[in-house]
């Protein structure tokens, strides 16, 4: 019994680390019908920016945080910039090539800039612990569990019941139409960009402290997110949630009873059983 409480509590702080980091990508292929694969090197870049902060600064964890999400912001401007045009023209097969050989550059430079060993990032979060009935949880997890909650629910309430939601959903329904009611396809194209990136960078930041950082990180979170994010259904921002949480306790209860080795490949064969049987994946409202 106890330990499938540390599974579930495991399992819990897991996926909401997963949605965290897919809640970026889930408004960029609805709201924007864009993909980005340099979406987990932004989330590295996240971590070590913190971890930067912390260890040449001296900047509490608090404090790194914040300038972690405005430097990949501005790296994530920078890169729209850079693919202005590409955006615009909704040219998604280059758009992935092309933001997939960011995400190499990024690694190697990064690899230049931290150096290649593994870093730890120090918050004082994963020393405080929460018991709950016989296992207990670090206070960052419960930190990651809330910031995820907390980005969806904000992320919704804006896409849903805002002018700027509204404007965004124009933009992703017919850019050539919401041109004509005034609305610039490139501005609201450039804020989800920034918001993107922005939100890997929290994820990296808030996740980063549970294990060591490297430079080499962000392919493997990239699949995991695009999984999420199918699963979810995509375009779905409570689907994107109820299956990052959902993914992480079947692999945390899967890892802990059956073999930690196959979890990954299992929750993927559960991806295609899903979506066998409902296409449009977890999605609760068309």
């Amino acid at each position: 019994m106890i330990q499938f409480l540390t599974q579930l509590v495991n399992g819990v702080a897991l996926g909401a680390g997963y949605a965290l980091l897919a809640v970026g990508w889930t408004v960029l292929l609805s709201a924007a019908r864009l993909v980005n694969f340099s979406h987990g090197q932004m989330y590295m870049i996240g971590a070590f920016v913190t971890w930067w902060c912390m260890s040449s600064l001296g900047l509490p964890y608090f404090i790194a945080v914040p300038i972690a999400l405005v430097v990949v912001g501005l790296v994530g401007f920078v890169l729209y910039v850079m693919m202005r045009k590409l955006v615009i023209g909704q040219n998604l097969v280059n758009l992935m090539l092309v933001t997939l050989a960011f995400g190499y550059l990024i690694t190697g430079g990064s690899s230049i800039l931290f150096g290649g060993n593994p870093q730890q990032i120090a918050s004082e979060s994963m020393k405080q612990r929460l018991y709950v009935l016989n296992t207990y949880v670090t206070m960052q997890e419960v930190l990651i569990v809330i910031a995820a909650v907390a980005l969806y629910a904000i992320t919704w309430f804006v896409l849903e019941k805002t002018r700027v939601g509204r404007m965004v959903r124009g933009v992703a329904e017919d850019p050539f139409l919401a041109r004509l009611y005034g609305i610039d396809p490139a501005k609201v194209y450039a804020g989800v960009f920034v918001f993107s990136v922005a939100s890997a960078a929290l994820a990296g930041a808030l996740i980063g402290p549970r294990h060591p950082i490297l430079t080499s990180m962000g392919f493997e979170e990239v699949i995991i997110t695009f999984l999420v994010v199918v699963l979810g259904g995509i375009g779905s921002i409570i689907g994107g949630l109820v299956a990052g949480i959902g993914l992480g306790l079947f692999i945390a209860l899967f890892g802990a009873y059956v073999s930690p080795a196959y979890a990954m490949a299992a929750a993927f064969a559960v991806m295609l059983v899903i979506l066998v049987v409902r296409p449009q994946g977890l999605k609760v409202r068309a």
